[in-house]
């Protein structure tokens, strides 16, 4: 018997289940901050929840999918402060919000280290980059001059690709700077990649 809509959607929200998913995630979270992603299996995700595989299974598909959904709440903070940072055209002093930026991606820097890394999450790296493209494509719309179209999306993704290669290159480096230090540097390089000017033409 196919399953409908309604009865999906209840199954969804039904309170334990919740409550499973937020076990699974915290136990992969905390797994995550342990030992690097490739060591972590789906045992061992039980294991720490205290439940058994099969439960997890019901929940995911696979741990790259339960690691991805666990970050889901990081990316949306993470969102939410690039939206407040000035990132198509450039005023000449670094905004305090772009600091913010970096200092959030400091709390949690083992984690980002663990997913941004060599053996991280290709889903949670193509994830970040999306939804900072999707601020950059927000404030190129405020821009009268510009309409959207496939030119659009591209220095969109351009200027994400870019803005995320920082905080790799940050973050994976063997010694790790203080996250102000970090962020002047990585707004110097934004305002010198295009002859020093202070306005980004993707």
């Amino acid at each position: 018997m196919v399953e409908s809509a309604t009865e999906a959607g209840h199954r969804n929200t039904d309170p334990r289940v919740l409550r499973t998913r937020v076990l699974l995630q915290e136990a992969v979270l905390q797994l995550a901050t342990e030992r690097d992603l490739g060591s972590i299996t789906i045992a061992d995700v039980a294991e720490r929840a205290t439940v058994n595989r099969a439960t997890v299974y019901q929940h995911y598909g696979n741990r790259d999918e339960l690691l991805l959904d666990a970050m889901e709440g990081e990316l949306a903070a993470l969102a939410d402060l690039v939206a407040r940072c000035p990132l198509v055209e450039l005023p000449d002093t670094m905004p305090n919000a772009f600091v913010e930026v970096f200092r959030h991606v400091e709390s949690q820097l083992v984690l980002y280290q663990r997913m941004l890394g060599p053996c991280g999450s290709a889903r949670f790296i193509d994830r970040l980059q999306h939804l900072v493209a999707e601020q950059v494509m927000r404030q190129l719309a405020e821009k009268a001059s510009l309409r959207r179209s496939s030119a659009f999306e591209s220095r969109a993704h351009c200027a994400a690709g870019a803005f995320v290669g920082l905080i790799r290159h940050w973050v994976l480096n063997v010694n790790v700077l203080p996250a102000r230090r970090a962020a002047a540097q990585a707004w110097k390089a934004l305002t010198r990649q295009h002859g020093d000017r202070d306005q980004l033409e993707f």
